[in-house]
């Protein structure tokens, strides 16, 4: 729609800019910004923006859908309403799917889901054959048919199949995100005070450091940019910390429910809190957050994942993992980090729109005049009960299920994707 936005706060992270201006969008380009537009008269929509947000549509890093699959746990298009309510515009969307998407038929069946007016889908294809760690892919052919990047969603831990591709990818400018984990190693909760505590099944964070020690080796032998995903532990961050001051060509994200959760909230038992990586004990939050803070973190990710009820409501140790996320990361964070004066908007915006996009090799979207409107509109001040309505799923899926929560994204803008 031709929008005239009066008088909004823009957010820009790519310019650094911070300030309240007019916003004029028509046919899906900023066509002017100005301290006091004229458009009357013009057929737009007047949307007063006072007191709101205008900010770069968010990049979701890599999300999960039920589709292919498990549709009764979440479709295709629920997921691209859900990112929409939350204010993202680009969505980075795994694999590991029933089937997997590891070949061309499956990355076009993908991409053929993709319409105007919708969230893009950007669609990983998997490493491996049916994301199974056994055989890999053929990666030049997915490769070339505008896949984001290649994630099997799951932990790859043949170490000789890692250098393979590595190496075998070196021609490729897509980005390769891996998960750090060792299955062999089993639990529910971060070995720890609470998870004795509680008596949760502890998994020690070597399950996470020892395969990402390895993967790290991997990157010095080959200089093969990675991106580790998933990162959970502290004694992870330190090594990534080590690692980005050597030179290593490499990103890391962290999903947005570690930065708000440790083991010390568990004792609830919520389904919804079962987590894979499990949430951290509280050092682990804490270094996770100033892990994004120093750089030593590059994004925050939203790992978005529905399951239904009949699947989460049993206890938390058998629970399947994963939460409901792109509606509610926005809001929450904002809450939690700039609202509380910790971060700044134009820092929150970084680590949900700009830095997601560079971690992905494309073009990060921009407010300026001239440039596509790729845009999301957030009123920090609306207040909203998460109800199962409202998420389009099952509140078990989320630990904030019937609360009242502050922010929303009103509306979303697109660039134009075709026909």
């Amino acid at each position: 729609m031709n929008s005239w936005i009066r008088q909004v706060r823009i957010l820009d992270p790519l310019t650094q800019r911070d300030q309240i201006s007019d916003v004029l969008i028509r046919e899906g380009v900023i066509q002017a910004m100005g301290d006091s537009l004229d458009v009357s008269g013009d057929d737009v929509t007047e949307i007063n923006g006072q007191g709101c947000i205008l900010g770069p549509g968010l990049v979701d890093l890599y999300s999960q859908t039920g589709e292919p699959g498990h549709e009764s746990r979440e479709t295709l298009g629920q997921l691209l309403a859900a990112a929409a309510q939350g204010g993202f515009t680009r969505i980075g969307i795994l694999p590991n799917t029933t089937p997997a998407v590891d070949n061309l038929a499956q990355v076009q069946q993908r991409l053929a889901n993709q319409y105007n007016h919708q969230p893009q889908i950007l669609p990983w294809a998997a490493i491996t054959q049916g994301t199974q760690g056994g055989q890999l892919t053929d990666l030049m052919e997915l490769g070339e048919v505008g896949v984001v990047g290649f994630c099997d969603g799951q932990p790859i831990t043949n170490g000789l199949m890692m250098q393979r591709l590595l190496d075998y990818t070196q021609s490729l400018p897509l980005p390769i995100a891996l998960w750090p984990c060792d299955r062999k190693q089993t639990g529910t909760c971060r070995d720890g005070a609470n998870a004795i505590r509680l008596g949760l099944s502890p998994l020690p964070a070597t399950a996470e450091t020892i395969p990402l020690s390895a993967l790290l080796e991997e990157v010095v032998t080959t200089q093969r940019p990675v991106h580790f995903m998933r990162i959970s532990t502290a004694r992870s961050v330190e090594l990534i910390r080590a690692s980005k001051a050597r030179g290593l060509p490499i990103t890391a994200s962290v999903t947005w429910l570690h930065l708000l959760f440790s083991t010390a909230d568990l004792d609830s038992y919520a389904p919804s809190l079962r987590l894979e990586p499990p949430l951290g004990n509280p050092t682990d939050q804490t270094e996770l957050i100033r892990g994004l803070e120093d750089g030593t973190l590059d994004a925050i990710a939203v790992d978005h994942c529905v399951h239904t009820y009949e699947e989460k409501a049993v206890p938390f140790g058998v629970a399947p993992p994963g939460a409901v996320g792109l509606q509610l990361a926005l809001p929450i964070l904002w809450q939690t980090f700039v609202a509380t004066n910790r971060w700044s908007a134009l820092q929150l915006w970084n680590y949900l729109s700009l830095q997601p996009a560079q971690c992905l090799n494309i073009e990060p979207a921009q407010i300026q005049i001239n440039s596509p409107a790729n845009l999301v509109l957030f009123d920090p001040s609306h207040s909203w009960t998460v109800s199962t309505k409202n998420l389009g799923c099952d509140v078990i899926n989320s630990p904030y299920g019937h609360q009242t929560i502050q922010g929303k994204a009103k509306h979303i803008w697109l660039p134009t994707v075709g026909p």
